[in-house]
């Protein structure tokens, strides 16, 4: 694999990383907003599952930024995006006493977020199987079969 691709899929680390790390610490500093998201969707135990959300996303986060267990990372993390998609991004949000045209704008912006969720699922899936590049600590640690 030339230099030049290995610098790409550096970038695509750091872009795919990013959005993890940033939502993991907010959830983890404060956790009210998804606690309360969690909670609307009928699970038990929405605080616990906030902070155990936003460890998981900090953490995986850092570890597809330093390309470490990246196929192990990227597959759990593909799983949790479709996961999450399904669960908090596909149903029907309604508001009580918002006005139909407001839900239907929720739930367009809500489908859009699901359609984002299935995308990186299959961003993560195809780090999981190409590996991190050169530029990581697989690589160097020679769990990555560097070209």
């Amino acid at each position: 694999m030339s230099n030049t691709n290995n610098i790409i899929i550096l970038v695509a680390r750091i872009l795919l990383a990013f959005m993890f790390i940033f939502a993991g610490f907010g959830k983890l500093t404060d956790p009210a907003g998804t606690a309360g998201m969690i909670a609307g969707a009928g699970m038990p135990g929405a605080t616990l599952l906030t902070y155990l959300a936003g460890a998981f996303e900090f953490i995986t986060g850092v570890c597809v930024l330093l390309g470490f267990q990246i196929r192990i990372v990227g597959w759990l993390l593909a799983a949790f995006c479709i996961f999450t998609g399904i669960v908090f991004h596909l149903p029907t949000v309604n508001v009580p006493d918002f006005p139909a045209a407001a839900n239907g704008w929720i739930n367009g912006l809500n489908f859009v977020n699901f359609l984002k969720n299935v995308t990186l699922a299959g961003a993560y899936i195809m780090l999981a199987t190409n590996g991190p590049g050169v530029y990581s600590l697989d690589a160097r640690r020679g769990v990555y079969a560097a070209a």
